[in-house]
């Protein structure tokens, strides 16, 4: 037990060190997680024997929940919604022709058979978001056209489709399943699924609303919840549990939500840890030494799905929007796959279905070559293209991401004898750059104009820019004790060492902006601030 631990907190570490890593040296880091599985694995170092596929496969499934959810909460549909139509296509009918194009690929060139072949079409149809926006996010890519939200929302959305075409077709392979079948499970998916979605996220959105939690963390405990029970409710009537969760995920993440923010900071880490898990644990579960004697089918398979079957599902859709022909190239390579076709390939390989090739290894293989070639080259690609615009900021995508804004906001008491008092907004100068924002005024929040009066007492919340470069800061307390020499004296007369100020007082349970004629007394905590050397 305790050595299991040792293993996981081990494997998190290293693999939070190689994405710190990964970011810096231009590899795709989920790339790298994939890589630290195998080395961990029965081939690699460590020898872990491993072969659990069912177990591997329930655990992927729900950090895919996580995933898909946060994939939606997390996108900005003021951004989204110009493109959404051409994302749609691309996550439905782009899966589709994809699935079908390579399926037939299979079948006539590789000499699969054919319920097979359209399997592997079905099970590598879907793009993947995790990877696209790794890639995008750490080299701060901003595209034209709104070509990032439009690969957000398809790279988020399009798992559902990949999910519904794998189970249709390991349906029919099992013989369980005719043409009326398929067409109420088509219907039952996206009926259930987004009906399913739609209705527990409007619910949680009113019990947020109306509700405060006593407890701290409560609230992410509650969304947690919704996550599971949007895709547990929806898989259980038979529709899509992938694309139930991510309309929740959509719905909620663009509602105006108290302490959403924090929400936000919350599932970008689960989501990070889930993808971490995901990818170590298929890399944990491969056999590198088989992939030799499938090598040539998967390099087949992505040389004709990167260049053939996804340019032409592109274009297909694309087209007809009159979309720049530089966009549909960009859109086209950045179509990675990634961690949902490995899940699937997991769930097709413990299905009951009899396979004759080594499905799971194949789709590794496939996903390997797109992250290491479409990922590596994707920055390249849209700098070759002109795509990258530099008066656009990546995170604009994102909901409410504070550590990317430029924005914070300060706390100001109007106390008796402020020269603020009884004056209006516009009679006050303030400091460059800074805008007061709201004012709390005996429990109620006010939204100021130039007539507002200020009053004695009022919380005065003023907005100003960021200071981005807080790695030369050093901040550091400093008890004073009863034998201090510092009681009684005045902030002005506290003579730290050079280059040091005293910037806060923690005095009990107050916190003290102090002034040079504020007095120091016993117990006072002080938050010096001391700026690194450069």
């Amino acid at each position: 037990m305790v050595l299991r631990l040792i293993v996981v907190a081990s494997v998190i570490l290293i693999c939070i060190l190689l994405n710190r890593f990964s970011n810096k040296a231009g590899i795709p880091m989920l790339l790298a997680f994939i890589i630290l599985g195998m080395i961990f694995g029965i081939d690699g170092i460590f020898k872990i024997p491993f072969e659990n596929y069912r177990f591997a496969e329930e655990i992927c499934s729900i950090a895919l929940i996580f995933i898909m959810f946060y994939g939606g909460f997390g996108t900005n549909w003021n951004e989204a919604k110009p493109v959404s139509v051409k994302a749609a296509l691309l996550s439905t009918a782009g899966v589709v022709f994809t699935a079908a194009l390579v399926g037939i690929f299979c079948y006539v060139v590789l000499h699969l058979s054919l319920l097979e072949s359209f399997l592997l079409g079905s099970v590598i149809s879907s793009t993947d978001a995790a990877s696209v926006f790794s890639i995008l996010r750490s080299k701060k890519m901003g595209l034209k056209y709104r070509t990032d939200s439009m690969l957000e929302i398809e790279s988020g959305s399009n798992d559902p489709c990949s999910y519904m075409l794998t189970m249709i077709i390991l349906s029919i392979m099992e013989g369980k399943i005719g043409a009326g079948s398929i067409v109420y499970m088509i219907f039952a998916q996206f009926a259930f699924g987004i009906l399913i979605g739609v209705a527990i996220a409007l619910g949680a959105r009113w019990i947020l609303e109306h509700f405060q939690f006593d407890t701290a963390g409560f609230d992410m405990a509650f969304v947690i919840g919704i996550a599971l029970l949007s895709y547990s409710l929806a898989a259980l009537l038979g529709g899509n549990g992938y694309l139930s969760v991510y309309i929740c995920g959509i719905l909620l993440g663009n509602s105006k939500l108290q302490n959403k923010k924090s929400l936000v900071h919350f599932f970008d880490g689960v989501t990070g840890l889930m993808q971490m898990l995901i990818f170590f644990l298929l890399g944990l579960l491969a056999t590198p030494s088989k992939i030799p004697s499938i090598f040539v089918p998967a390099f087949s398979v992505a040389i004709f799905l990167t260049f053939v079957a996804r340019p032409i599902s592109v274009f297909a859709i694309l087209s007809p929007f009159h979309c720049d022909i530089h966009q549909q190239i960009l859109v086209s390579f950045a179509g990675l796959r990634g961690a949902a076709s490995i899940v699937f390939a997991i769930m097709a390989t413990v299905n009951p279905a009899i396979l004759n090739q080594d499905v799971f290894h194949i789709v590794f293989c496939i996903v390997l070559l797109s992250i290491l070639f479409q990922g590596s080259l994707l920055p390249f690609c849209a700098k070759f293209l002109k795509m990258n615009d530099e008066n656009v900021n990546i995170m604009r995508t994102f909901n409410d991401y504070s550590e990317d804004s430029e924005l914070q906001f300060i706390k100001i008491k109007v106390t008796e004898g402020n020269t603020w008092i009884g004056n209006a907004i516009k009679n006050i100068v303030l400091p460059p750059d800074t805008l007061i924002v709201m004012i709390l005024r005996e429990g109620e929040y006010i939204v100021p104009n130039g007539k507002t009066v200020f009053q004695v007492d009022d919380i005065v919340v003023l907005s100003a820019y960021t200071f981005q470069d807080d790695s030369k800061i050093l901040l550091k307390e400093q008890k004073i004790t009863s034998d201090s020499k510092w009681i009684g004296k005045k902030i002005s007369e506290f003579s730290p060492h050079a280059g040091e100020l005293v910037i806060m007082i923690i005095r009990g349970d107050k916190n003290v902006i102090p002034k040079g004629n504020t007095v120091i007394e016993e117990n006072d905590v002080l938050v010096v601030n001391s700026s690194l050397p450069n």
